[in-house]
């Protein structure tokens, strides 16, 4: 790994086999999609983000949110909150799972989990952000890293103060998104201000924002010179992503796009992991959004995703797979 572009990434004590890393996405990085991206080649896979409070009250949900599998390399386990005291607590409480790195989500846009002052709610308080980190690295041995966006919204457009906060609180890498809050996924990323937390700071910066193939990869790279790429929603339906980006950064090699009997074998695989590790009740029902990306573009697929709300058995499942791969 020669290679400026591809290279193996050091967070605190944690050394992963590259830098490219499958962002923490709720409802869709659970622990069946994190294996067939660490398959691929993912250097490091993001968990669903996790409450604090909810691991507080033993809830049942999270104890399933948090499983890890042997097999699945690296994961960093997210947790989100506002008190300072709760979130370390509760990080010092997990800290034997077996999660190479704990993230703290400081970027969610979503409005229930804003309007608690969590999330991307913390970029309004770097002074709070930065006492929440500050615990939570003297609580636990393991790395602490932390996600955040570009601000929260264009007038406050503060990631390089924050990162200098996460920085000073003893954070081992951070992660920007170049987008406000108040964009949430529209629009364009905004690369250059991921470049400017890369000259604010000396700990890893990891880039994330319209990375969809291994040239934007390069190109955010190139262009703001962060150390590492995450891959949020183009690697939804697509774990292939990040075989092609680990090509295109280690020699410029283009990866052929899987071929329609993979693409049918990776679905019936996926499915039956969810059905392994959440029954097929509702392991089938979390299946149908995979289903919807994964097929986009195929034959007879627009007829199929009409049906697929009604899906609930495997064997649907496969008769309906089997209609548009053959």
């Amino acid at each position: 790994m020669a290679d400026k572009w591809l290279r193996k990434l050091k967070i605190g004590n944690v050394t992963l086999d590259n830098n490219v890393i499958l962002a923490p996405m709720a409802g869709v990085s659970d622990l069946p999609f994190r294996l067939l991206c660490r398959e691929q080649g993912a250097g490091l896979s993001g968990m669903e983000m996790v409450s604090a409070k909810a691991i507080l009250y033993n809830s049942k949900n999270t104890a399933a949110l948090m499983e890890i599998h042997p097999e699945e390399g690296p994961v960093s386990l997210q947790l989100f909150g506002s008190d300072g005291e709760i979130v370390s607590g509760m990080a010092k409480r997990i800290e034997e799972r077996p999660f190479a790195i704990l993230d703290i989500n400081m970027g969610c846009p979503v409005p229930k989990v804003v309007n608690n002052g969590e999330g991307s709610a913390l970029m309004k308080n770097p002074a709070l952000a930065e006492e929440i980190i500050g615990k939570t690295v003297k609580a636990i041995r393991k790395p602490v890293t932390v996600k955040i966006r570009k601000g929260f919204d264009e007038n406050h457009v503060n990631a390089v103060e924050m990162a200098k906060a996460a920085e000073a609180a003893g954070a081992a890498a951070i992660a920007v998104h170049g987008r406000t809050r108040e964009q949430f996924y529209s629009g364009k990323a905004d690369w250059e201000i991921i470049r400017k937390v890369k000259q604010a700071v000396r700990i890893p910066v990891i880039g994330n924002g319209d990375v969809v193939d291994g040239e934007s990869a390069k190109q955010l790279l190139a262009e703001t010179g962060c150390d590492g790429v995450m891959i949020g929603r183009a690697a939804r339906g697509n774990p292939w992503i990040f075989r092609e980006v680990i090509g295109y950064l280690e020699d410029g090699r283009a990866i052929d796009r899987p071929k329609p009997q993979e693409v049918k074998e990776t679905i019936l695989r996926h499915a039956a992991l969810q059905v392994q590790y959440k029954g097929e009740y509702t392991g089938i029902r979390e299946m149908r959004k995979h289903i919807s990306w994964y097929t986009a573009g195929y034959p007879h697929s627009a007829k199929f995703r009409g049906k697929i709300n009604g899906i609930e058995k495997m064997e649907e499942l496969r008769e309906g797979v089997e209609e548009i791969f053959g």
